[in-house]
């Protein structure tokens, strides 16, 4: 026997409300409280009633919380247009229903086995950015343009993935917002508005010397917490998704080496990484030491805390200071490692570079150093710009 299909989620399922209530104090006025998804929380709706005679107020009362009353329990809303009610349907509602979809569509050959796999894992990827950045997402409607274009960006920036890869996923999303708009779930597509990555484009530069030098004097007077978080990157080419995660207990000031858990590191092996003189000096002048060894290095607000670093933090710190330093947009956060294998291998050489990026082949380190932006003689001794 068939099992009947859910029906889908109607507004009153969505929405919660109080019965319509006279008042008769110095004002005359009819009130009810319900369900407003811009505050997630019950608001009051009033209709006065002091324009009326007196003696009509009562009978006219009566008859408007007959009707409020009967267009309530039927699913209506002041605060939502129903035309747009299925905008409300609960975020988590909407998840189960497409990879309720994704799976059926396969086992019918409506989608390629292939397919599909690649479809759930790419929700799969939004679902984990959204946990690790906390993004506040209840309703479908709150799924918009600006949150996608923060999760490619954080593909791109933080993930250290490919323009090729943030372009596969944005050409998923384009697809999950046509079916979202399909289910009129949302209006329209916003994922058409926006643009693919060149995959051959350069999005990001080594810094020049004097713009290196520039960021170590703004960061070291008016942000010394991000200083360290930006020696941590030109000193110890740390991937910046993995720097959220590195605990203060990873830091052996004896060995002068941090080590990268295998839960932690991209490739899931546990690596060592070199820690340089003026890097470990800076941490002790800092105090982190003084904190506990479970603390993470950078915390909710970049200094050693209990609770790691949003995920977005550092990008968006790296573009204050951009910004207040008028730099390119060309400068990443991600330009700090770039920088730093470029003056690390052109001071001590290719090899070292390699095992300090963690490269598995020097082929990999050698594209940092393809550059016309490539120093020479500023960097044969190396003792850094930052």
């Amino acid at each position: 026997m068939c099992k009947s299909a859910k029906k889908p989620r109607s507004a009153r399922d969505i929405i919660g409300y109080t019965l319509p209530r006279l008042h008769m104090t110095k004002n005359w006025y009819v009130d009810f409280f319900a369900y407003d998804p811009t505050i997630d929380g019950l608001k009051r709706k009033k209709y006065m009633l002091d324009r009326y005679p007196k003696k009509e107020r009562k009978h006219l009362a009566s008859v408007l919380i007959n009707n409020l009353t009967q267009q309530l329990m039927a699913g209506w809303n002041p605060f939502i247009n129903n035309d747009k009610a299925r905008s409300y349907t609960q975020w988590q509602t909407i998840v189960n229903r497409y990879t309720d979809y994704v799976n059926v569509s396969a086992s019918k050959g409506l989608l390629k086995s292939k397919t599909a796999t690649d479809y759930l894992s790419r929700l799969s990827g939004l679902l984990a950015y959204l946990d690790e950045s906390k993004a506040s997402i209840k309703y479908v409607y709150q799924f918009n343009k600006t949150l996608v274009v923060d999760f490619l960006d954080y593909i791109v920036f933080d993930k250290e993935r490919s323009a090729k890869t943030r372009n596969n996923y944005r050409t998923w999303l384009s697809t999950f917002c046509t079916w979202l708009v399909d289910r009129q779930y949302i209006t329209a597509n916003f994922i058409e508005e926006i643009k693919t990555m060149k995959e051959e484009e350069k999005y990001r530069d080594n810094m020049k010397h004097e713009d290196l030098n520039k960021l170590k004097e703004y960061t070291q007077e008016k942000k010394p917490a991000f200083y360290l978080a930006c020696m941590m990157e030109y000193y110890t080419f740390i991937r910046p998704e993995e720097l959220r995660h590195i605990r203060i207990g990873y830091i052996s000031i004896k060995d002068q080496c941090i080590t990268i858990p295998a839960e932690v590191s991209k490739n899931r092996k546990e690596q060592p990484v070199a820690l340089n003189d003026k890097l470990l000096k800076v941490m002790i002048d800092q105090g982190v030491f003084s904190h506990p060894s479970s603390d993470y290095l950078f915390g909710k607000d970049l200094t050693p805390g209990a609770e790691p670093l949003a995920v977005n933090r550092i990008r968006q710190e790296w573009a204050r200071v951009r910004k207040a330093l008028k730099f390119s947009h060309t400068y990443q956060f991600y330009s700090l490692k770039d920088s730093g294998i470029r003056d690390l291998a052109n001071a001590e050489g290719i090899v070292v570079a390699r095992d300090q990026a963690r490269h598995t082949d020097i082929s990999v380190t050698n594209k940092y150093l393809k550059s016309a932006k490539v120093a020479n003689e500023a960097t044969k001794h190396f003792k850094g710009e930052l």
